[in-house]
């Protein structure tokens, strides 16, 4: 009883964390910029009586602190997916429904004409909106993303930890970071055929906790990568602490879980995420309350190790 008393609290804390980004995103650039205020005046008296230093006047001046951005970047990401992405499919829906309206007006006579015109004619308008703006434009949103994601979980690190932790060599950033990616591919994968049981009921339960795990952990990932840690370090914390990490991704995984459209809900994660990277930067996650871990993980780095394994020794044949 105490131990399901234990792992209530941890899903309970867990949920609160994560809804603490959008409280922290509101001081974080005024705390940011306090410190720096703080510090550039050391810095002066440091520099002071040192003339024969390497970098000139005019070097030192080009390189002026960058000011705080977490907040403008989160705007951003919103004004990117929300004010671009998703605005413009309902004027596409908006513009179909003007469409269908005047057909059904046109060939009010012949009521089975419109339907059939009509029919193609979405089919077309669709195809072609998804094919020249739809997934250009998500497929550049993914990038840019990507890039003021890394902004603010930076951002966010340097005030509260300090100088990211580099990993040893460059190689094995990158196999870390390829590793990752697979592992990600292949639990989405899993998600999908979880959420395919023949009992609903389970299969719902099963599907959303695969989500908040995987939620759980992009939040997390650019924390520990700055602190150093390696992605079996990461998967490992996360099922072994799984009560925590399950209510941390929950109120994501429903709200992603709210439309059945893929890039709206795309457009709802992007817009989100970001205080989903701060509630994770400043968490401190509940552990050691639960003694059997859930390895959800395990069938997709048994895979992802086969495939490597594989890649790695096919290349060493050719050579």
């Amino acid at each position: 009883m105490d131990m399901f008393t234990g792992m209530l609290k941890a899903l309970i804390m867990g949920v609160i964390d994560s809804l603490r980004g959008s409280v922290a995103l509101y001081y974080l650039d005024r705390n940011i910029q306090e410190r720096a205020d703080q510090q550039s005046p050391r810095r002066r008296s440091q520099n002071v009586g040192t003339p024969n230093r390497r970098t000139s006047h005019a070097a030192q001046t080009l390189r002026k602190p960058e000011g705080p951005k977490v907040l403008w970047r989160t705007w951003q990401c919103c004004f990117l997916n929300g004010g671009v992405f998703w605005l413009s499919m309902v004027v596409f829906d908006y513009i179909l429904l003007l469409l269908k309206s005047a057909l059904y007006l046109m060939f009010g006579h012949n009521p089975n004409i419109g339907l059939s015109v009509w029919g193609w004619m979405e089919l077309i308008l669709q195809w072609t909106f998804g094919a020249l703006w739809l997934l250009p434009l998500f497929l550049l949103s993914k990038v840019v993303n990507a890039l003021w994601f890394q902004d603010i979980a930076d951002s966010a690190y340097r005030y509260s930890r300090g100088t990211p932790q580099q990993f040893s060599s460059v190689s094995k950033l990158v196999a870390d970071t390829l590793f990752s990616i697979v592992v990600q591919a292949l639990f989405l994968i899993q998600t999908m055929l979880v959420s395919l049981l023949p009992i609903p009921v389970l299969a719902d339960l099963m599907s959303l906790v695969h989500m908040c795990l995987l939620y759980s952990l992009y939040s997390f990932e650019y924390k520990w990568c700055n602190m150093g840690w390696e992605l079996h370090r990461r998967i490992t914390y996360i099922e072994n602490n799984w009560p925590y990490f399950v209510g941390f991704g929950l109120p994501m995984a429903v709200f992603t879980n709210l439309s059945c459209n893929f890039f709206i809900s795309g457009c709802m994660f992007s817009m989100l995420f970001p205080l989903l990277i701060i509630s994770g930067n400043e968490a401190n996650p509940v552990t050691d309350v639960c003694d059997s871990r859930l390895k959800l993980f395990s069938p997709v780095i048994t895979i992802s190790n086969m495939l490597f394994n594989r890649a790695i020794g096919s290349q060493g044949t050719s050579r």
